[in-house]
């Protein structure tokens, strides 16, 4: 498991936030990555779908005080109408520690 996550420097832990389900997992892929990932890597949390505002099940707050409890960035993002996509990657990329090559982690679900 640990060659799987050697190098990489940064990594968005991304929930739907209509589906609570998924926001549950959070907790468990944060302790993979703290387990196995370099002690430097940048970690994100990303509330995805907000355009779905309307079919919202996890609050941004719950998921903000994660984010601040467990020292990570927090967005809400969405793919259909690209709103935060962009400044999601930026963010992380500023947040970089160490200066070199990105190998990010795409992890099977």
């Amino acid at each position: 498991m640990d060659k799987y996550y050697r190098g990489a420097v940064g990594a968005l832990l991304v929930y739907d936030i209509a589906k609570h389900l998924t926001y549950e997992s959070v907790e468990r892929w944060l302790k993979e990555l703290r387990d196995h990932a370099d002690n430097n890597i940048v970690i994100m949390l990303v509330g995805n779908k907000s355009a779905l505002h309307h079919l919202r099940a996890v609050p941004t707050d719950e998921a903000r005080a994660f984010a601040e409890k467990n020292t990570l960035s927090f967005i809400e993002t969405s793919a259909l109408d690209s709103t935060n996509v962009e400044e999601a990657f930026k963010s992380i990329l500023s947040g970089r520690r160490h200066h070199r090559p990105l190998q990010w982690l795409t992890a099977p679900l």
